[in-house]
């Protein structure tokens, strides 16, 4: 009886009876089962099995490696397709104990089965290294192929079997580009060896392989061959590709970044020359966009980063090559027989598109953007140029007011130059102690006293005498150097008030922080230093913050402001009204004051409907008022009214030297005939 019960046939019987006859050893195998189904009494012996029920019952599979399993699958699917035969050197382990012998493998179809005819024709008594060596053919991954002269195999170990699509096929038809043949061939010609790494067909697909070949002989029958090994790298050559894209590309916005810039706009900008087409780059740049990062995050900066990039995509054509610079920074490579037009139109059509607001998160935001235009009619003899004139175009835009177009001419080499000297002349006036707070006074609406004054930077230049903050501050937040300005004026501050606290006067000054101040981790801890050093009080130190700071609502907004008012610090917010605040979120700040902007101020009493509703908010939250910009004493009374704590302006003074308001102190409202 066969292992799974079936009983034999008449015809089976018969079959197996004659093979039973047979003195060598003959076995039949089950594939799908992986077990024995037949054995002969020399086969029993083989496998060292006391009967055939034995024999049959083993699970040959339990121990069977993947590579003598797929072997396995590769019989059978030739047996059934092509009735084909194989001879080969196996190492069967019955019980454990290795015996290499030459076996015959052939198909016998049984009762609709496709099994598997074994016929032992003999042990080999090679030596160990002959016996291993041809174990290791059998397992290993490499595919290894023996091809004749005219290319067709005279033999595949089990793992080139298993992926070449047709056992009959020639090398020379598997590569995909004929290039990768021709260059094998020749190197073959030449060296009489070849290896490169090329695209193959297999039964998977297009694969890489790498295709190493060598002339030889056929050791059976002397005659010119080729043996052929390769191995699958193609997981390889996709972590190659992945690389090199994520080396030329932005992973934030998949465009093409700074390296593929650097690399593969050379040969675009040759290429256009090459076609007689003319060049035009556009340096495209968010305004204001770290405002955006400092009081919604970065995260939200970040997904505004995406939707700025969809909306560049769709305006381009075939051929328009847009890259990220870098941070909120974009080019655009234009190339066309007529591109001053093209660049024109294009411009103004990203303006116009990126200028439209978007929602994000439950939050209307709108950004405008400066576009600066480098054409090749400007001197530009290579990229780098290129990027440099589109670069001072765009900061040109940028200085015109921002959300417009520019283009390149000579005269803004100059202003670059003249930006760069004022940056380190900043830098300069920083390290040498040129800045300092000037006092503008803030006084009790009602009782008419100073009770303190928030702080203004002004720069005493050596050369160029007192400059107000429009002509630095601009170029110190593009430099980063505004964060030791915010520090220098903050030390100041807090110096003067230990002082003033001696005397006795129980005054406070409100301090600007900028967002890249308030988006600095070390605030706090910066903050702290600088009360130890002065012994000023933290109470006596007002904060003040943009509006546009508490948009983001983010724990770091929250915790940060949390942190300042723990310290002992007042916090206010400067220019209230201008912003885009959610009201509803103010309950949630640790807040102290409102100043109601001055552009609000203005209007009184005639325009007073925001102005009402500003401090009927300040009522409601219990938080202190200061109007800005009180020039006239109708401002005054209509303020009074509403109960608004403290004002400042010219109605009081302007801002003061320290000197300055020190006199005014000590002589009342009126500012000294001196003042500056």
């Amino acid at each position: 009886m066969p292992h799974d019960g079936v009983p034999f046939t008449e015809e089976s019987m018969a079959r197996f009876a004659l093979l039973d006859r047979l003195r060598h050893p003959v076995w039949v195998f089950d594939i799908e089962a992986r077990r024995v189904y037949w054995a002969n009494p020399p086969a029993l012996q083989v496998w060292e099995a006391a009967s055939l029920d034995e024999l049959c019952s083993r699970d040959m599979g339990q121990d069977m490696s993947d590579s003598v399993a797929r072997r396995l699958q590769q019989y059978q699917s030739d047996f059934i397709s092509h009735d084909m035969m194989f001879s080969e050197t196996w190492t069967l382990y019955p019980n454990g104990h290795p015996r290499s012998l030459k076996v015959m493998f052939s198909g016998i179809r049984h009762q609709g089965r496709m099994l598997m005819l074994c016929e032992a024709l003999g042990e080999l008594q090679a030596d160990p290294d002959t016996l291993r060596s041809a174990e290791a053919l059998l397992h290993s991954p490499v595919f290894i192929t023996l091809y004749q002269a005219d290319g067709q195999a005279l033999y595949r170990n089990p793992s080139a079997r298993e992926q070449v699509l047709d056992p009959a096929e020639c090398w020379q038809t598997r590569f995909v580009d004929p290039a990768d043949l021709a260059s094998l061939q020749q190197q073959l010609q030449a060296h009489g060896k070849g290896r490169l790494v090329a695209r193959v067909l297999t039964r998977q697909g297009e694969r890489w392989h790498e295709v190493s070949a060598r002339h030889c002989r056929d050791a059976a029958s002397g005659q010119p061959a080729v043996l052929v090994s390769e191995m699958d790298v193609s997981e390889l050559k996709e972590a190659e590709a992945r690389a090199s894209y994520l080396a030329m590309h932005d992973i934030l916005t998949g465009l093409p970044n700074r390296n593929f810039v650097q690399q593969h706009y050379p040969v675009l900008l040759q290429q256009a020359r090459a076609q007689n087409l003319e060049v035009a780059l556009l340096c495209i740049d968010l305004d204001r966009f770290k405002n955006i990062n400092d009081s919604l995050g970065h995260g939200f900066g970040d997904l505004l980063l995406v939707q700025m990039s969809e909306r560049l995509k769709q305006l381009l054509c075939a051929g328009q090559q847009l890259a990220r610079q870098g941070g909120d920074e974009f080019l655009l490579l234009l190339c066309a027989p007529q591109v001053k037009e093209l660049a024109a139109s294009l411009a103004a059509a990203i303006v116009e598109s990126l200028a439209r607001p978007l929602w994000l998160h439950g939050q209307e935001v709108q950004l405008t953007a400066s576009v600066g235009i480098s054409l090749c009619a400007d001197g530009a003899e290579d990229v780098q140029s290129h990027m440099r004139h589109a670069d001072l175009a765009m900061y040109s835009a940028k200085e015109a007011g921002r959300n417009g177009v520019q283009f390149y001419d000579e005269s803004m080499d100059a202003r670059a130059r003249s930006r760069l000297a004022l940056e380190y002349e900043i830098r300069r006036g920083l390290e040498n102690g040129e800045f300092e707070a000037f006092y503008q006074p803030r006084v009790d609406c009602f009782s008419g006293r100073i009770v303190g004054a928030e702080a203004l930077a002004r720069w005493r230049h050596p050369e160029r005498g007192l400059l107000f903050p429009d002509s630095f501050i601009p170029a110190s937040e593009e430099s980063g150097l505004i964060r030791e300005l915010d520090r220098q004026i903050l030390a100041q501050v807090a110096s003067q008030l230990a002082n003033w606290h001696r005397q006795g006067r129980d005054l406070q000054v409100s301090v600007n922080l900028s967002a890249s101040q308030f988006a600095d981790p070390e605030l706090p801890a910066t903050l702290q230093q600088i009360l130890q050093q002065s012994g000023c009080p933290a109470a006596s130190i007002e904060l003040e913050i943009t509006e546009s700071l508490l948009l983001a609502h983010d724990p770091h907004t929250m915790n940060t402001l949390a942190a300042l008012q723990a310290m002992g610090f007042a916090i206010a917010i400067d220019d209230f009204g201008t912003g885009y605040s959610n009201l509803a979120y103010l309950q949630n700040y640790p807040l102290n004051t409102l100043k109601i902007d001055r552009s609000f101020i203005s209007g009184l009493p005639q325009r007073s409907a925001i102005p009402e509703l500003i401090t009927s908010l300040c009522r409601i939250l219990k938080l202190a008022m200061v109007a800005e910009g009180v020039e006239t004493h109708a401002q005054l009374d209509w303020l009074r009214e509403q109960g608004c704590q403290q004002y400042q302006g010219y109605l009081c003074s302007r801002p003061l030297s320290l000197r300055h308001f020190n006199e005014l102190l000590e002589h009342g409202e009126e500012p000294p005939p001196s003042a500056v």
